[in-house]
């Protein structure tokens, strides 16, 4: 009689857990977009859109789970998938500006980010190539898939623009080329060359360049640029201990720009103080913890190199997002895994993490 499989129970709890904390504190950090929306019906609430995207999400993991992730190391599987994330990075350079930048598809209603997919969509190449050709790693013949899908996402990102995810596509493939063997020779060299560029393509960018200035000395601008970093140190240091409780942020209320995206862990520790913070913090590192246990414990390398990238993207990310809320890193767009509003990002975490699952079904 087969055995039957049985995914990790504390990382599918951790993810859950997470992601109630997560739609709870969109709904808190909402209520002054959902008040100035209320004329255009409950449909328009960042909150009722994020509980459909988490729907749609939960939806996409219980599939992802259900098959065999092995499904996705055939060829034409992958190449569809990498193909497909392409065309969307090319079709949404031409789409309508908004916010300054093209990042989003609009399709019956539904907006898209493609970026968010790129992230899965790269991980899953770089297992499947480190797979095939881990005894190569460090040769000229393995490596230069990689870096050609890496450059070319990168490229398309930055041209939307956005220079953050791009950032974290870097991390995440230097995190699973290094565990997978690269020599730190090769990585040098890389760290090294790409230096002038990134430089230049932050100082040569105005907004890029402020929000560099603004990191090291946001005092010098409070009510332009270090603004939103301020009033982000603000929400941080009133929630102390404990929070002034759930629902009472004062920063939420149109002080701090992005406050149920890319700045709700400031409004978290405002309202739920060091304690909520301490709960996101430690659900992560569960994730982390039976992230990389997973991996190790899968029963070949592509689900082992799977399952650490998948684990990577989403605690880099966190750590990003984090540190830009404390001021330890310059402001870039990085929402918080399974918290920040944005129905793309929860749709390809929830997603990433079905396949994490279904790896460690087979541990």
């Amino acid at each position: 009689m087969a055995r039957k499989l049985a995914f990790d129970k504390v990382l599918f709890s951790a993810v859950l857990l997470l992601l109630a904390l997560g739609l709870l504190m969109v709904y808190s950090a909402s209520v002054a977009v959902s008040a100035g929306d209320a004329g255009f019906g409950i449909s328009r609430s960042p909150f009722v859109k994020q509980l459909v995207a988490a729907l749609v999400g939960l939806l996409a993991m219980a599939v992802a789970m259900a098959l065999d992730y092995r499904i996705l190391r055939r060829p034409a599987v992958l190449y569809a998938a990498v193909g497909g994330v392409l065309a969307l990075l090319v079709a949404v350079l031409f789409a309508p500006m908004l916010n300054e930048s093209r990042r989003w598809l609009f399709v019956a209603g539904v907006s898209i980010q493609p970026s968010e997919l790129a992230k899965l969509a790269l991980v899953l190449f770089l297992a499947y190539q480190i797979d095939r050709k881990r005894e190569d790693v460090n040769q000229p013949v393995a490596l230069v898939p990689c870096v050609v899908l890496l450059g070319v996402l990168c490229v398309l990102i930055v041209l939307e623009p956005d220079f953050g995810t791009a950032l974290l596509l870097v991390a995440v493939a230097t995190f699973m080329l290094f565990v997978s063997g690269l020599s730190w020779r090769y990585l040098g060299i890389a760290a090294l060359g790409s230096i002038p560029a990134f430089f230049f393509l932050v100082l040569s960018v105005p907004y890029r360049r402020d929000r560099l200035f603004a990191f090291m000395r946001p005092e010098d601008d409070p009510l332009d640029k270090g603004f939103q970093i301020l009033q982000s140190l603000i929400a941080v240091g009133s929630g102390g201990v404990s929070g002034v409780g759930l629902g009472q942020s004062v920063q939420k209320l149109h002080f701090l720009p992005l406050a149920n995206s890319d700045f709700i862990f400031a409004i978290l520790c405002e309202e739920l103080g060091i304690i909520g913070a301490g709960l996101v913090l430690l659900l992560l590192g569960v994730i982390g913890w039976r992230g990389l246990r997973a991996g190790e414990r899968a029963p070949d390398a592509f689900g082992r190199y799977l399952a650490w990238g998948i684990t990577a993207m989403i605690l880099i990310q966190a750590l990003v997002n984090v540190s830009i809320t404390l001021n330890l890193v310059p402001t870039t767009g990085t929402p918080l895994p399974l918290v920040s509003y944005g129905g793309s990002s929860l749709v390809t975490v929830l997603l990433s993490c079905g396949v994490l699952l279904n790896v460690s079904q087979h541990a």
